[in-house]
């Protein structure tokens, strides 16, 4: 019997592999629902995701999941046609949204021409995108042997200004946090080998833009939501235990005791899938070892606040969103001179995949996080709202009434991968080694997004079966 702690994607992923497996397991979920921070709600036509809406296409492991489920005629991209990413510029009253120039894969270009005509760039920007190729060799022989910050790395290769106006906005958007403080190993790694085998990013970027790729975010039609009640309905009804936070753990002959409030069982192998600020307290409670493994687990984590908003059709009319999949804040900046707690983003959601939202209508999700989500969710819901409406309104021009409205609060649910994090995940996976019953599922570790998710579960169940691996691990 094995003991699942935490019913997000992580561990939802487990117990159904678990269950394919024929293994006997029991799910222990704090909260009285399963999925974590995967949640859709229907409303009025309006398809509204309260976490994640989509996942990176290119990681195969949630769309494999998807159509195992039987939701292979679910599964579409996203809008790429009118993708198009704008970023906040200017301050107080004299703000505008400024395309990312077409072809930019993150901060690097895969087409001169529209980064060279882009008023995103001041004239010095422009020459450091210039200049970067020629410098490959340099760039090459020069990167550290050691890990170092997001900033530091896209400052190396393009300067300050782009390591502001584009890396700084849309890496906070993703993960709540300075750039400065980023792992470039743990959140970049593509762009890390790109350097080590070329140099030079923008040729290594362009090399790669002839080849023809697929829509960059996909998700299902009647969102993700679908994905978790799929999962649970290939589970075993009893062996999900709701409403049970898990108290303790603790080794036992051989095996482990979980104390929950429902009491103490004893299992054979523990899998925990559970953030890191509940992780760490378990670990701590096992011995002088499960402290220093706790030590290993990032250390720090921010909170994110989303706030959509829908318009129907008639009221839609009176908006005018620019074509595109949404808009970045650099956080330096904030939207005005007075403005505390600026949004981290906003989704255009009805332009980034079809069906969204009946014919003529509009849906935009707005964004807290970082420091903003962290003091902000005490917020009542009608102030987060009203707080939402302004800074858009802002940007966007006057809002008129929503049709409906829903807040979600994820409270630390961005785990920060600091500069050495993969050092620290190699020294955290030696010493479990050492307890071959016992896994580590989630976030803090080896990428945020549901496909990363989805394949550390489901390999934690294949090695507690006995199985080889999956050959996509």
């Amino acid at each position: 019997m094995i003991a699942i702690v935490g019913g997000g994607i992580g561990g939802l992923a487990t117990a159904y592999q678990l269950a394919c497996e024929g293994l006997e397991f029991t799910l222990f979920e704090a909260s009285d629902r399963l999925g974590g921070i995967v949640e859709t709600v229907h409303r009025d036509g309006f398809v509204i995701e309260c976490g994640p809406d989509s996942w990176v296409t290119e990681k195969p492991w949630a769309r494999e999941l998807a159509v195992e489920l039987g939701l292979e005629n679910q599964i579409i991209p996203s809008n790429d046609q009118w993708r198009r990413t704008y970023v906040l510029t200017g301050t107080g009253r004299h703000t505008q949204l400024l395309p990312i120039p077409d072809g930019m894969r993150m901060m690097v270009p895969a087409k001169w021409g529209p980064l060279l005509e882009s008023p995103l760039f001041s004239w010095q920007a422009r020459l450091a995108y210039l200049r970067e190729p020629k410098r490959a060799e340099e760039l090459k022989l020069s990167a550290p042997s050691q890990d170092e910050s997001v900033a530091g790395f896209v400052r190396r290769h393009f300067g300050d200004e782009v390591t502001s106006t584009i890396a700084g906005p849309l890496l906070a958007a993703v993960f709540g946090r300075d750039i400065a403080q980023l792992s470039v190993r743990a959140v970049m790694p593509a762009f890390v080998r790109m350097e080590a085998e070329e140099g030079s990013l923008i040729q290594a970027v362009q090399r790669r833009a002839q080849q023809s790729s697929p829509a960059i975010f996909t998700t299902l039609t009647s969102g993700l939501q679908t994905l978790i009640d799929r999962m649970v309905a290939r589970l075993p009804v009893p062996s999900l235990q709701l409403r049970q936070p898990v108290q303790r753990i603790e080794a036992d002959h051989g095996g482990w005791r979980i104390t929950s409030a429902a009491g103490s069982e004893q299992f054979d192998a523990v899998v925990l899938a559970t953030p890191p600020h509940v992780t760490g307290p378990l670990l701590r409670q096992l011995n002088q070892e499960g402290g220093r493994m706790a030590d290993f687990l990032p250390q720090q984590a921010t909170s994110a606040i989303v706030v959509a908003l829908a318009f129907a059709p008639e009221q839609a009319a009176r908006l005018r969103i620019p074509r595109g999949f949404g808009f970045v804040v650099p956080q330096a900046s904030g939207q005005s001179g007075a403005e505390e707690y600026p949004l981290l983003a906003c989704t255009f959601v009805d332009q980034k995949f079809p069906g969204r939202v009946p014919q003529g209508a509009v849906l935009l999700r707005a964004f807290f996080g970082g420091r903003s989500g962290d003091a902000l969710l005490g917020e009542p819901d009608d102030q987060l709202i009203e707080r939402a409406r302004s800074q858009l309104g802002r940007i966007l021009g006057p809002l008129p009434q929503t049709i409906e409205a829903v807040v979600r609060r994820w409270p630390l649910s961005l785990p920060q991968y600091s500069v050495g994090h993969l050092d620290r995940m190699a020294e955290l996976e030696s010493m479990l080694s050492a307890l071959p019953t016992l896994r580590l599922v989630g976030s803090a570790y080896y990428g945020v997004g549901l496909p990363d998710l989805i394949r550390q579960g489901r390999s934690a169940a294949r090695s507690l079966s006995g199985r080889p691996q999956h050959v996509a691990n």
